[in-house]
Order: C-alpha cells, then structure tokens, then sequence
C-alpha cells in the first residue's frame, strides 16, 4: 500500500540545488475508469514495471524490476502517454522524505512535492511546510497518468 499526500508548489524550494535530481521517464500502457493503472519507469539505469490501483492518498502499488531489454521493448508502447521529471529528495519533518518533481517538457513550470508515509494516521497528522501550495492528494488531474494523457489541468 502507498500512502502519499501531493501538492503543487508554487516556486521550487531555495535550496533544491543542495538536493541533486534523478531523471525520471515513466509512460503508460493502461488505466481504466476504475482507478487502475500500469506503467514502464526508468529511474537513472533502473527500470520498472508499476501497477497501481485506486485513488486518493492510499492505493495499492506493486513495483517490480524489469530488465532493461524488456523496458525496451514495452517503451514504444507507450509513445503518446509519457511523463519526464526530475526528482529531487529533500528531508522532512520527523524523518519524512519530501519528493519534490520538476516536470519537463509540456508539463515545463509544474512542480509538486510528495511526501509518503508509513500509515493514514502520520498523514492526517502532517502539516505541510509554508513552502508548499494547494493539496492536490484528491484532484484526478493531477495524477501522473493524466498529466501524461491530457497535458496540464486546466485552472
């Protein structure tokens, strides 16, 4: 189970170059209406296969490794529904992980920080540094899969 909360920044933090950044490539081969998802991620020279299933701050996620012919020959597949950032790691309060993404190329000026947890009842308890902007944990068009389908929500 992931349990993440998102939200969307409205400046990069002052000191991200303290942070260096990992590319991210991810593109889907399938979603459905009902909250499911399969995608390809490489990640520096790993590569995965993900499916996830539902919506909001806790979904099912399995992950799993894929060697990199076989992400090569699922990447095509994916051409028209591609997401690219970087991820920066910064630390959080009471030892949480901020993840903070700087997306590239249609999605160019949107930045959301993420920010996992061991269970719901630490991410009721959270409360988002100053830097952070709106929650978007609950908005569809937010995730990753939309943003690579339809481009940037409309605001």
């Amino acid at each position: 189970m992931e349990i993440e909360r998102k939200f969307l920044l409205p400046a990069l933090p002052p000191d991200l170059d303290r942070h260096p950044g990992q590319p991210i490539e991810q593109g889907y081969l399938a979603f459905s209406p009902e909250g499911v998802e399969v995608r390809v991620r490489r990640k520096g020279d790993r590569h995965f296969l993900t499916v996830k299933q539902g919506s909001g701050m806790s979904r099912l996620e399995v992950e799993l490794p894929v060697p990199a012919p076989e992400f090569a020959a699922l990447w095509p597949l994916t051409a028209h529904c591609r997401v690219r950032k970087t991820r920066h790691d910064l630390p959080g309060p009471d030892g949480l992980k901020i993840e903070v993404d700087v997306y590239e190329d249609g999605l160019a000026g949107l930045w959301v920080a993420e920010v996992e947890f061991p269970d719901e009842a630490a991410a009721h308890a959270f409360r988002p540094p100053e830097w952070f902007g709106r929650e978007i944990t609950d908005d569809p068009a937010y995730r990753n899969q939309a943003l690579a389908r339809d481009g940037l929500p409309r605001v």
